[in-house]
């Protein structure tokens, strides 16, 4: 483990596409050699950098600390180099851990087996030198250990987070296919909402876009209200340097931010937004109307709206999807001159409907579906400039 004021590498993960706002994110809070690679960024800071990593990073899912790296070839070979490490300063006999691989190789296939005999070897370890061993909790353990074997190169990181980040805590209601916080918090930021502005969702759903903007423009930590993270159970956890972080961070908090709208035509879908809302604590910076697209009423000022509509998956006839994005683009066309709106869909055939040309157009992921998150810039003025842009 580390001291107070030693600086360290760090990784820390994210969704595809989101890692150049990770990075921007990271420099904000003071990282070094920030670094991105796919689906992840590495960076140097102290542990008071780690503490705040994981409480103010809005588009971060873990942050791990790497601990070695070694050449492996085999099983066995795993097995010794595991073994041989200094577990017992991280661990105690009475501890618990769990263990995670990924593999990006040839030389294994069996990420589950690799993760049982790096157990064993911590484990046998612990009975040699003292007679008892540390048990699994794949729960909540004292330390979470993660392998990642690229070619035949294997790095073995503690995660300081626990669970994922994206488990904010406030989404209790759900609809099906809820959007990820992580990848609602970085749609915002990609967006390039100057956070002063109105801010529309109008298909805002269980609110999750709606509510990661809120904490984005107030400066809301995102992870200020978790029960615990992983370095909290750690040896070297400095509960004073960690309470001086987390107060730093929420004394930053703003008390009033700019309109955050949101649209559903369900009211029961409305009902739910409204509930994450309130145990987000957001009820007095958020507005919910139950309302269709076409009919909500546009704040003053242009800003930007962010769209997340159906993708087809669930509609009956393809003549249903091209015609509710065809709706989108007579609507935006129609009452939101002026504004930025961007739409993110797996469906690119429907999203020729909306009969605007986006620019650009980002490539995401929606859980396991390919996405686009797609710009139209909504020009005002006369309708001759808006046909220029139509396909």
């Amino acid at each position: 483990m580390e001291k107070p004021d030693v600086h360290f590498q760090m990784i820390a993960q994210t969704l595809f596409g989101l890692e150049g706002v990770l990075a921007n994110e990271l420099e904000g809070i003071g990282a070094t050699d920030v670094v991105t690679h796919n689906r992840a960024v590495r960076f140097t800071g102290d542990q008071a950098c780690m503490y705040k990593a994981n409480l103010c990073l809005h588009t971060a899912l873990r942050i791990l600390v790497p601990i070695d790296t070694f050449a492996v070839r085999g099983e066995q070979e795993l097995y010794q180099v595991i073994r041989a490490m200094p577990w017992e300063d991280h661990l105690d006999a009475e501890d618990t851990l769990a263990v995670h691989c990924t593999l990006n190789t040839d030389l294994f296939n069996h990420s589950q087996y690799l993760a049982l005999k790096t157990k064993d070897a911590i484990c046998d370890r612990f009975r040699e030198k003292t007679g008892k061993r540390p048990s699994v909790d794949v729960e909540l353990p004292t330390l979470r250990i993660f392998l990642h074997v690229h070619g035949d190169r294997c790095t073995v990181s503690l995660d300081s987070s626990g669970n994922t980040l994206h488990e904010r805590g406030y989404r209790d209601q759900t609809n099906l296919a809820p959007i990820n916080e992580v990848l609602a918090a970085g749609m915002v930021l990609l967006s390039g909402w100057d956070r002063r502005s109105p801010f529309v969702d109008p298909m805002c759903g269980s609110g999750t876009i709606l509510i990661e903007a809120a904490m984005i423009a107030l400066r809301i930590p995102p992870n200020h209200d978790r029960a615990q993270f992983g370095f909290e159970r750690w040896k070297d956890f400095d509960a004073d340097l960690w309470k001086q972080t987390y107060n730093e961070a929420l004394a930053k908090v703003l008390t009033t931010g700019p309109p955050i709208i949101g649209g559903e035509i369900s009211p029961n879908v409305a009902r739910k937004a409204i509930a994450n809302i309130h145990n987000a604590g957001l009820e007095d910076h958020i507005s919910i109307s139950t309302s269709a697209f076409a009919d909500l009423e546009v704040p003053d000022g242009a800003g930007v709206l962010i769209i997340n509509p159906p993708y087809g998956e669930r509609m009956d006839k393809e003549a249903d999807i091209h015609a509710f994005y065809k709706m989108i683009g007579d609507t935006l066309k129609k009452k939101w001159a002026g504004w930025t709106a961007w739409i993110i869909t797996s469906n690119m055939e429907a999203a020729k409907h909306v009969k605007l040309t986006p620019k650009p157009k980002i490539k995401l992921y929606n859980g396991a579906l390919d996405c686009r998150f797609l710009r139209y810039e909504l020009y005002a003025g006369s309708r001759r400039r808006e046909d220029m842009e139509v396909q």
